[in-house]
C-alpha cells in the first residue's frame, strides 16, 4: 500500500504532539526518547516523501492565492 505525502505529514505531526503531551504528563524517559528518535527518524522520511511526490498543478505564481483569486490581467 502506498502512502501520500500528506498522510506522511499527518502521522508525523501526530506523532510528535503525541510526544510533546507525553513529556507535560511526565511519561517515563525512555519512551519519551525512543519516540523522539523515532519522531526525528519520521521528519527525514516525510520530507524525502514530500520533495520526491509527483505532484503537479496548473497554478501560476500569477494565480495568488487560491483562497483569494485576483484573476489574471487582461481577462
Amino acid at each position: 500500500m502506498k502512502i501520500s505525502a500528506m498522510s506522511m505529514v499527518a502521522f508525523t505531526t501526530l506523532l510528535l504532539v503525541t510526544v510533546t503531551i507525553m513529556v507535560t504528563m511526565n511519561f517515563p524517559f525512555n519512551w519519551v526518547f525512543y519516540l523522539t528518535v523515532f519522531g526525528q527518524a519520521m521528519i527525514v522520511v516525510m520530507v524525502y516523501k514530500v520533495l520526491t511526490d509527483n505532484y503537479t498543478t496548473d497554478k501560476v505564481f500569477e494565480d495568488f492565492y487560491e483562497d483569494n483569486p485576483i484573476g489574471r490581467e487582461g481577462s
